[in-house]
């Protein structure tokens, strides 16, 4: 019984780590679920509580501060529209300084070239130099 206890505490921890984002209720449920594991094989509700301390303090001191860093606030991590600079593209149509249309990261997306006057025929490569609202502004590969 004190391990289904413990099992359905782990549970509900990782459940409200999904609302809350902070990676610590998600090490509080893996000591829970470690400390499930230690009363059904031990039966001992001290050793269960020590695991659970041990587990939950380890994990809180020395594993969330590396997966804080890799997965919030990573160096060179770049997202969304940030992501897609320096990507390459190919044009779908013909592609000036004020409209065109490529095929970049699997969508199509409206485009203009970077260079005034310009003009960069369909079908050619091209690198995005950097993202204006929902144009792509490319610059054709040299």
């Amino acid at each position: 019984m004190a391990a289904l206890i413990w099992l359905i505490a782990g549970i509900a921890l990782f459940a409200a780590e999904v609302l809350s984002g902070d990676l610590v209720l998600v090490m509080l449920g893996t000591g829970a679920l470690a400390a499930a594991g230690a009363t059904a094989l031990t039966g001992s509700q001290y050793a269960a509580v020590a695991v659970f301390a041990v587990t939950s303090i380890g994990l809180l001191v020395l594993a969330r501060p590396a997966l804080k860093r890799r997965f919030l606030l990573g160096p060179g991590v770049r997202t969304n529209a940030e992501a897609l600079v320096g990507a390459r593209a190919v044009a779908l149509s013909t592609v000036d300084s004020h409209q065109g249309r490529v095929k970049l990261a699997g969508d199509e997306w409206s485009a203009r070239s970077y260079i005034e006057g310009q003009v960069i025929e369909p079908g050619t490569t091209v690198t995005v130099v950097e993202i204006a609202g929902a144009t792509a502004v490319v610059s054709s590969e040299p």
